[in-house]
C-alpha cells in the first residue's frame, strides 16, 4: 500500500502542476477572442483560425483539467443525499464509483480515442472550414485528458483504501488554498491596521 500511496502522490502533483499552468489557456482564449473582434470590426478582416484556435484552447482546458477537478473534489456529486451516510459508506460508495464507472468509462474513451488521434495525426487532417487549422492537436487533447482523468481516479481509489486502514486522514477533507484575491485583501487590511497603529503612536 505504501507504494501504491507513493503513485498516488505523484499523480497528485502530476494534476496539480497541470491544472495551474493550464488555467492560462483560458487567458490566451480571451485574449485570441478580443483581438479577432477589434480587427474584424475594425479591418473587416478576420479567419476561422482564430475561431477554431479559441475552442481548441478550451477543449484543452476542459479536458487536461478533469483530473485537476476530480484531485480538489469540485465534481459533481448528490450531495443531499451523500453527506447523510457516515464517512466509512461514502468511501465505499466512492470506490464504487471510481473502479466500476470512472474506470471503464475512461478506459472505453482512451480505446477509441487513441485510434481516433493516430489516424488524424497520420492523414494530416484538416479543418473542413477555409483557413482551418489542422485538427490532430484537438485530437490528442482526448487521450491526454481522460489518460489524466483516469490516473486521478486511480489515485482517489487507493486513498479512500488507504484511510479505510487508517493509514491516511481523510483524503474528502482538502485544504484549501487562499485565493489572489484573499492573499490581496488580507495584505491590504494589514497595511490599513499597521497605518493605524502608527497613527495612534503619533
Amino acid at each position: 500500500m505504501h507504494a501504491l500511496l507513493k503513485f498516488s502522490r505523484a499523480v497528485d502533483w502530476l494534476n496539480s502542476q497541470i491544472g495551474k499552468h493550464v488555467i492560462w489557456l483560458i487567458l490566451a482564449s480571451t485574449v485570441i477572442s478580443a483581438v479577432n473582434a477589434i480587427v474584424r470590426k475594425t479591418f473587416n478582416v478576420s479567419s476561422n483560425a482564430y475561431l477554431e484556435v479559441q475552442w481548441y484552447l478550451f477543449a484543452a482546458t476542459f479536458l487536461l483539467c478533469a483530473g485537476y477537478t476530480l484531485l480538489n473534489s469540485e465534481h459533481v456529486k448528490i450531495d443531499v443525499i451523500y453527506t447523510h451516510f457516515s464517512k466509512r459508506k461514502q468511501m465505499w460508495i466512492d470506490i464504487f464509483g471510481f473502479a466500476c464507472f470512472l474506470t471503464p468509462f475512461c478506459l472505453a474513451i482512451l480505446w477509441y480515442g487513441v485510434p481516433f488521434f493516430l489516424r488524424g495525426y497520420q492523414s494530416g487532417e484538416m479543418s473542413s472550414n477555409a483557413g482551418g487549422l489542422i485538427r490532430w492537436p484537438v485530437y490528442a487533447m482526448i487521450p491526454l485528458g481522460f489518460g489524466l482523468l483516469l490516473l486521478q481516479g486511480w489515485s482517489e481509489l487507493i486513498k479512500r483504501l488507504a484511510f479505510l486502514q487508517g493509514l491516511i486522514e481523510d483524503p474528502t477533507n482538502k485544504k484549501v488554498e487562499k485565493t489572489p484575491e484573499e492573499e490581496l485583501a488580507e495584505a491590504i487590511q494589514k497595511l490599513a491596521e499597521e497605518k493605524a497603529a502608527k497613527a495612534n503612536k503619533a
